[in-house]
């Protein structure tokens, strides 16, 4: 399946965020972590706050980087998500929509791990799992 989503770049503040995860997660890869903070936005009913993102961080990967053996899968969440909440499913709304769940869902993982409720990977599949 073709995305409309070719390169994937990150802020600074998220990339710091994404170093301090990758300590207590022991998670080397930042694509993993990438996938974990995306479906974690997705997981949230409200839609991301549409905010200026500014991309100035050296983290750059593709999108089959991004999405690996899932690609197809988080691109068909994120279409449906988008249909979901009535953007519609445009090229540049799901562009856009992606790099918010992207950014949202990071920052949602480092305050995770400030309150605690990430302290190692069991932690992360705890709550992915909803077994918290």
């Amino acid at each position: 399946m073709e995305s409309p989503i070719k390169q994937i770049r990150l802020s600074q503040e998220k990339k710091d965020q994404l170093i301090t995860i990758k300590r207590y997660t022991k998670i080397e890869q930042w694509n993993i972590l990438c996938r974990w903070g995306f479906c974690r936005s997705l997981a949230e009913p409200s839609i991301p706050s549409p905010v200026p993102i500014i991309l100035d961080s050296n983290l750059e990967m593709t999108w089959r980087v991004f999405g690996g053996e899932m690609a197809d899968l988080l691109l068909i969440a994120l279409k449906q998500r988008c249909y979901k909440d009535n953007l519609g499913t445009e090229k540049e709304t799901l562009v856009t929509q992606f790099k918010l769940h992207l950014h949202r869902g990071i920052g949602y993982l480092a305050g995770d791990i400030s309150s605690k409720k990430i302290q190692k990977i069991e932690n992360l599949i705890e709550l992915a799992t909803n077994k918290q």
